[in-house]
């Protein structure tokens, strides 16, 4: 009982993950329309300004207020993506998409060259927030506290995703540009504006991603690109553009990686193409996919 209480919490600890990841990369493909190959590096961004700060910080702060730290990084790459939306991918929008896969394949590149000469070859890393929530009994298996809060925030931004795309005026002006770009600014929507707004949500999910697993694997290289090529299957599984599709996508997938681990580790990524390459044969758009 103990060991199958563990594997759940583990599949839900990934899935919350991989939400946080996927959820920014479907948004900005939904309302934009462009596959962000940068978008692994983002969170690893939000990893290692979260890392950086936490290095600083820990030490003169204490205590609950330390958990306003994982903030930062989503905050950081939130504001990277402010910027970077209307000086490199704005003049994109009128040219083929091999433009953007280039463009936003060219940025993962200078990110990833960016904190490795801000930071340097050396991971950071800092347990100063799983150390202060310790750990708990849960069905017989010992499960760490801050793990289940990861779980907890993942769920809450899922929750409060979806009400912001189908339960705000904001949402509505979304979806609306989504739909048809040149209907919404001929009814007088600022798609300029709703663009950026788009794109720096996106980049504040990612950045959030990398903040929250940061004290329990570290800012490391290459860390992002593994978390790119994951968030690929889940919003393949659950259909480009859908955020039902991202959670269901990433909860499928966290559980696959969960078992993979435990019975199948020489297999583990292969399983998870598999499952990816069936949904498409079945569902050519995705579980949630509109074709």
């Amino acid at each position: 009982m103990d060991i199958l209480a563990a594997q759940i919490l583990n599949s839900l600890f990934y899935a919350s993950i991989l939400f946080l990841i996927a959820s920014g990369l479907t948004l900005v493909y939904g309302v934009m329309r462009i596959v962000n190959l940068a978008h692994g590096n983002l969170y690893a961004l939000g990893a290692y300004v979260t890392g950086w700060v936490m290095g600083l910080l820990v030490g003169p702060m204490s205590g609950p207020p330390l958990f306003l730290l994982l903030l930062s990084g989503a905050i950081a790459v939130a504001a990277v993506g402010a910027i970077l939306e209307p000086t490199l991918l704005r003049p994109l929008y009128r040219r083929a998409e091999e433009y953007q896969l280039l463009i936003t394949f060219g940025l993962l590149l200078i990110l990833e060259d960016a904190m490795h000469l801000l930071w340097g070859p050396h991971p950071l890393t800092s347990g100063a927030l799983p150390d202060l929530l310790g750990s708990s009994t849960i069905f017989g298996a010992v499960y760490p506290n801050y793990n289940i809060l990861v779980i907890a925030i993942g769920f809450t931004a899922a929750l409060a995703l979806w009400a912001v795309v189908y339960r705000t005026k904001f949402g509505v002006i979304l979806r609306a540009t989504s739909q048809d770009m040149r209907m919404a600014s001929a009814l007088g929507v600022n798609v300029k504006r709703v663009y950026v707004q788009a794109f720096t949500i996106g980049c504040f999910m990612a950045g959030l991603g990398g903040a929250v697993i940061m004290p329990i694997s570290g800012a490391v290289l290459g860390m992002g690109i593994e978390a790119l090529v994951l968030a690929f299957v889940v919003v393949v599984v659950g259909g480009l553009g859908s955020l039902e599709g991202a959670l269901v996508g990433a909860i499928i997938v966290g559980v696959v990686r969960t078992l993979g681990i435990m019975y199948f580790a020489e297999i583990e990524l292969a399983v998870l193409y598999l499952i990816a390459a069936i949904v498409l044969l079945v569902r050519p758009a995705g579980l949630f996919g509109r074709a």
